[in-house]
């Protein structure tokens, strides 16, 4: 079965830094489209970066110059870097994959904990 395991969140104080990293397995990762998505509590998931398959690169308003996603298709992963990391950026974030952006037919991981809080 498709896999998908996002790791790196924590716990880190206002203006740090975090990378998160999402392992697929079983598929060709090289061919998928790849997003990070955020969820906090009592609020919609909502979208906050994506790469394509060929390296485009998307990201939601709240992040720009603070995120940076990026994929290394050799070690079937995809990253985000994370600088200057607000409260507001408290959430579950989910690891997805599928052949287009978007797609209904998609995978996502089991999401990793990241708390921004002094």
């Amino acid at each position: 079965q498709v896999q998908l395991v996002e790791s790196g969140g924590g716990l880190v104080q206002p203006g740090g830094s975090l990378r998160l990293s999402c392992v697929a397995s079983r598929i060709v990762f090289s061919n998928y489209a790849m997003g990070w998505y955020r969820r906090a509590p009592g609020k919609q998931r909502e979208l906050v970066a994506t790469i394509t398959s060929s390296g485009s690169t998307t990201y939601a308003d709240g992040v720009k110059g603070r995120f940076t996603v990026s994929r290394d298709n050799a070690k079937n992963t995809m990253y985000l870097q994370m600088n200057s990391l607000k409260p507001e950026d408290t959430a579950v974030y989910y690891c997805n994959a599928g052949l287009i952006i978007g797609a209904r037919n998609s995978y996502w991981g089991q999401g990793t904990q990241v708390t921004v809080s002094s």
